[in-house]
């Protein structure tokens, strides 16, 4: 497991390659880039599920065509004086990808209407968690808060499971939403861009970015408020 992890890490150390001119600025890499927008470094992100997890996908994201952006781990305000937060938001030329990371494994059953989702284990062991649909749906709906001039048809919600897990049972007809596998990710956003037309101009895409940034890198208190939320929603 250790030896997957480092190649995979290494993998993503190199920026994708480019046919750009060579006078342009050198990509940063995945891991700098991850690193520079959430604080963690190389040993941050490998032995944290949820960093590694929300890593690997922008991994894979990093390298689609088109132009695009990504933010990792913004705490936006969510309509009742708390915030929520978002693991990552893929900005692109043919929509807002809005990711919600879930680094589990075992088998998950769920549906779109339940409060709660289950991950069950072999020896009979289970454990329930907020439905992850209705979890990205709130953060769309803030994001759609802060950026009113962006239309609807523009969002996609995607949650992703670890390659670890099993979705066994997962039932939803929601427009414009889907669960996936990491290993899956790929494949779906490429049919997505392909499937779609273009809807932001790269202008248009980093005065977005450059907007939401401002909500990146939360101060230890309010992810402690954030923390103290789940706890209590969990409870």
């Amino acid at each position: 497991m250790f030896k997957k992890l480092i190649g995979n890490v290494k993998d993503l150390l190199n920026p994708p390659t480019s046919t750009q001119p060579t006078d342009k600025p050198k990509k940063k890499s995945v891991l700098s880039t991850y690193k520079e927008q959430t604080g963690n470094g190389l040993l941050a992100t490998m032995f944290n599920k949820g960093n590694y997890g929300e890593f690997s996908s922008y991994g894979k994201m990093a390298k689609l065509p088109g132009y695009h952006k990504a933010l990792f781990n913004i705490y936006i305000p969510n309509g009742k004086e708390q915030t929520t937060e978002v693991d990552l938001v893929f900005l692109h030329e043919t929509g807002i990808y809005v990711i919600e990371s879930k680094n589990y494994s075992g088998w998950i059953f769920g549906d779109e209407k339940s409060q709660k989702w289950m991950q069950t284990f072999p020896n009979g062991q289970k454990y329930s968690f907020y439905n992850p649909l209705k979890q990205n749906f709130g953060h769309i709906k803030a994001l759609q808060a802060l950026l009113p001039s962006i239309d609807q048809e523009h969002y996609k919600s995607i949650i992703v499971f670890s390659e670890r897990c099993e979705l066994k049972k997962v039932a939803y007809e929601v427009k414009d939403t889907y669960v996936i596998k990491r290993d899956n990710l790929t494949k779906l956003m490429k049919q997505q861009i392909e499937a779609s037309p273009k809807r932001l101009e790269p202008d248009h895409i980093d005065r977005i970015y450059g907007f939401l940034a401002q909500y990146q890198l939360a101060d230890k208190t309010v992810k402690q408020e954030h923390v103290e939320r789940i706890k209590e929603k969990k409870g």
